[in-house]
């Protein structure tokens, strides 16, 4: 096994290949567990959603972004609906500055087919 090779004369090592694989594989995995999950929340709007539907989404948003998860909200379009993707967009845009105590917007909406999509990451929480 070769230690450095750039040193001159290289520094090699002889050492059992399995055990070499065994350990390596060891510490891969305990990289991969320190390693901090991800998870993405979705919310889902209509483009005319009521006030009420609204605050009750807003309110799940709220508890997501709390938990530490990523919210991926979006207004989905309908048959003929995508004549509305101004409010939906407005309806995306209010949802962002009212969630801006709790995260910050990662991305703006964006139309996609027949959804926007906007993108909301959770603010650090300080210790």
């Amino acid at each position: 096994m070769e230690i450095s090779p750039k040193a001159k004369p290289p520094v090699c090592k002889i050492i059992d290949y399995k055990k070499f694989l065994y350990e390596q594989k060891k510490r891969e995995k305990a990289l991969k567990s320190k390693a901090t999950k991800v998870t993405i929340k979705e919310i889902r709007f209509g483009p005319q959603t009521d006030e009420h539907d609204y605050e009750f989404k807003k309110k799940h948003a709220i508890k997501f972004l709390k938990d530490g998860a990523k919210l991926k909200a979006f207004v989905f379009f309908k048959g003929r609906s995508i004549i509305f993707k101004e409010q939906g967009q407005i309806l995306l845009l209010k949802l962002a500055q009212e969630l801006e105590e709790y995260g910050k917007v990662e991305q703006l909406p964006k139309l996609e087919g027949k959804r926007m999509i906007m993108f909301i990451a959770p603010k650090k929480v300080g210790k």
